[in-house]
């Protein structure tokens, strides 16, 4: 499950980076910090907050 929330991860990013250079115009989503940038970036932050509280879990049960 790790890995595949690591290539989540980086999939959002990708696409947040993509968003903010303006490779979607063409689709409608302005360039810059557009409501896409916006719901990757907090994805990406949710993966980590996520990955962090599971580390801290499996820490206190050894």
């Amino acid at each position: 499950m790790a890995k595949m929330l690591e290539i989540l991860g980086l999939a959002l990013v990708a696409i947040m980076t993509l968003g903010f250079v303006g490779a979607f115009e063409s689709y409608g989503i302005n360039k810059g910090t557009s409501l896409l940038f916006w719901g990757c970036a907090g994805g990406a932050l949710m993966i980590i907050i996520y990955r962090k509280m599971k580390r801290k879990q499996e820490e206190k049960e050894d």
